[in-house]
């Protein structure tokens, strides 16, 4: 018989807890860097609750679904990983003490599985909640006070004349920066990501795509090298190749030259002897001779290849695979720059950005294979030697200055770490400024809950905003809005978590606990967490903080502040019936006067509103996830410890293992 183990609610909270306490050291502004050392002596300096999190050795279960859970929300979002975990275990110890008070919880084991059982309900109805209530109180309670800004401030040179838009991007990247790399160095590598966004800037299309395009080539597009301060770190035109010429290079090419990616064999791969023999065989032939035929017929067809590249006027091979010594040998002679073992990622992007056709077998070459590059020369970055090419820049070219990132660092582990907060970067802009957006029978249905649902009492948030189902509707889209912004420093959370008391007077019965209390006020308490952490070094400054926050919100409310950006002629995401001169002349007031109880908002940056609202929502669905647990099944399967790192092939199972 296999043992088995019951999943309790304490021991559910007592594995988060100890999650939780590996990354308080480096949560918030004033968070420190963490030391790991590997089983080979190596060591990994990061503030990434990622890398932290997948880095350590987990062999309870739980613990490792958890970890999953927040390296999927990670690598789509590219922020909240720390966040993620403080409110998990936040919203947790809020189930459990909710739960144990339903129950009145003794140490049986009888009343241990009631109060799981009280607890996974209790999760249910927030996930449930979330995925129906949240978004609107978002849209009407934290939403007004934000503004949206545009990518175009980011990859437009000519911000530089409009300060305050240039100020919005700044502070957006560098909050971020901040939280994963030296304070010292946010501003530089700011700025560089804002070059490397000018640069990769797509004509005539959304920003979703040429931001997508850039996060799944970026492995391709950056380059890392070690020893040199990140001051060093710059971007370079064209594509730098991670390989070297494989046959001496005659000359630095910097005049166009032409290139053809090859996917195959210059040369088909040497036959078996007995088939050797086979074409060689006939009266009076030795084994000798069939041999050396074969050899002599083999260099004659790849010289006639060769000529058929010169012909088309190709001086440069990109080759897929290793080529064999004959193919070396003649290249060398025919002065033809030949690289091998590209990396298939490096092709890909080398064919998008050239616009040629990888070929497999020249003899069905064609003009549409051949690439035309303004140069192809060797580059020299740190230690290692690598290729670098350049291209045309023609209508038919979709990037308008193709680059690549040169991430320099002192050492190995920091250059790593850099490397990660640039990926994370543009997955965190990726987010952003992505559209969700609902379907007709979707916004049909909120709303017809919202003009069912009981009226918001008179002294909450959202007393200026009882305006027409419309307006709701606009106002309820504007949450997933390409663009939105807010104060960080824990804005969203006091704006939220005062809005959702203030909603849980009005909620339906049916999402109240057995004791009566609304489960928005659970989520309530815990958000509460995140700037309690923020703010740790000074709690007198997290009661001032949020009072300040109220405050502003009852004295210089306005339901739709249509801050975009000073000096430009932006429209707001939403329309609203008060005169814009009014609505900003209002912010600026707020901004520019009585500095002393406002600018406190700006201190600490800028944050997403759709990045915390989907952050919100992966929390409470991982905490419903794990609740769901009934027991734990010990099974004899080896347990897998080679790859530490969580990735989409770490878990090669059968699946018998996976049944188990």
């Amino acid at each position: 018989m296999l043992p088995l183990e019951h999943h309790h609610l304490k021991h559910v909270l007592q594995t988060v807890s100890a999650l939780e306490t590996a990354i308080l050291r480096s949560f918030g502004p004033e968070g420190g860097q963490v030391l790991f050392t590997r089983d080979t002596g190596r060591a990994m300096l990061s503030r990434s609750g990622t890398r932290i999190l997948t880095a350590l050795h987990l062999e309870n279960p739980l613990a490792r679904m958890v970890v999953e859970c927040v390296w999927k929300h990670s690598t789509v979002a590219g922020d909240g990983s720390k966040t993620f975990i403080l409110l998990l275990a936040s919203l947790l110890r809020m189930i459990h003490t909710t739960a144990s008070k339903e129950l009145n919880v003794s140490r049986s084991y009888t009343t241990q599985t009631a109060e799981a059982a009280t607890a996974s309900c209790l999760a249910e109805k927030l996930l449930a909640f979330a995925l129906t209530e949240l978004d609107e109180l978002i849209a009407a309670n934290v939403v007004p006070y934000g503004f949206c800004i545009s990518l175009k401030d980011f990859t437009d040179r000519t911000h530089l004349l409009s300060p305050s838009s240039n100020e919005h991007c700044q502070k957006l990247l560098s909050s971020f920066f901040h939280t994963r790399i030296d304070y010292a160095h946010c501003d530089f590598i700011s700025d560089l990501m804002c070059e490397l966004l000018n640069h990769w800037r797509v004509k005539n299309n959304g920003p979703c795509i040429w931001l997508q395009f850039l996060n799944n080539n970026f492995p391709s597009l950056h380059t890392p090298v070690s020893g040199f301060p990140i001051t060093s770190s710059r971007l370079i035109e064209g594509q730098v190749i991670h390989r070297d010429f494989a046959t001496p290079c005659p000359q630095i090419k910097k005049q166009p030259v032409k290139a053809v990616i090859f996917t195959g064999y210059l040369q088909p791969k040497l036959l078996n002897p007995e088939e050797v023999l086979q074409l060689g065989c006939g009266d009076g032939v030795t084994e000798d001779r069939s041999i050396v035929h074969f050899s002599a017929r083999m260099e004659r067809s790849l010289e006639g290849i060769l000529a058929k590249l010169q012909s088309f006027g190709v001086s440069v091979l990109l080759s897929a695979v290793k080529q064999s010594a004959a193919a070396l040998a003649l290249a060398t002679h025919a002065e033809m720059c030949l690289v091998e073992c590209v990396n298939e990622e490096e092709l890909s992007l080398f064919a998008e950005l050239s616009g040629a056709t990888p070929i497999s077998e020249c003899s069905v070459i064609q003009p549409k294979h051949v690439a035309t590059l303004t140069f192809c020369q060797p580059i020299l970055l740190g230690a290692q030697r690598y290729v670098h090419v350049g291209f045309y820049n023609s209508e038919d070219n979709a990037m308008v200055k193709p680059c690549g990132l040169v991430i320099c660092a002192p050492g190995e582990g920091q250059t790593d770490q850099y490397v990660c907060a640039f990926q994370d970067a543009v997955r965190m802009l990726l987010t952003i400024w992505e559209p969700v957006h609902k379907n007709e029978t979707e916004s049909k249905r909120d709303l017809q809950a919202h003009n069912c649902a009981p009226k918001v009492h008179k002294d909450s948030l959202s007393e200026s905003t009882t305006a027409k189902p419309s307006s709701m509707h606009h106002l309820q889209k504007s949450v997933i809005e390409p663009g939105f912004v807010i104060p960080a420093g824990g804005t969203f959370e006091f704006l939220l978590h005062h809005a959702l008391l203030q909603h849980g007077r009005s909620c339906s019965p049916s999402n109240h606990t057995n004791a009566g209390v609304p489960v928005s006020q659970l989520l309530a308490h815990s958000l509460l967490s995140i700037p309690r952490r923020i703010y740790s070094h000074s709690p007198k400054l997290f009661l001032q903080t949020q009072t300040r926050v109220l405050s502003f919100t009852t004295q210089h409310f306005h339901p739709f502040i249509p801050v975009l950006e000073q000096g430009h002629n932006a429209q707001s995401p939403v329309q609203t019936e008060s005169p814009r001169e009014d609505d900003k002349e209002s912010w600026h007031c707020c901004r520019k006067t009585d500095l002393s109880s406002k600018v406190f908002m700006l201190d600490l940056g800028l944050e997403s509103v759709s990045c915390k609202y989907k952050l919100l929502l992966a929390v409470m669905q991982c905490a419903a996830t794990i609740l769901r647990v009934d027991m734990r099944l010990h099974t004899h399967t080896a347990l897998h410890t080679q790859s530490r790192r969580l990735t989409n092939t770490s878990w090669n199972i059968t699946e018998d293992e996976a049944e188990d």
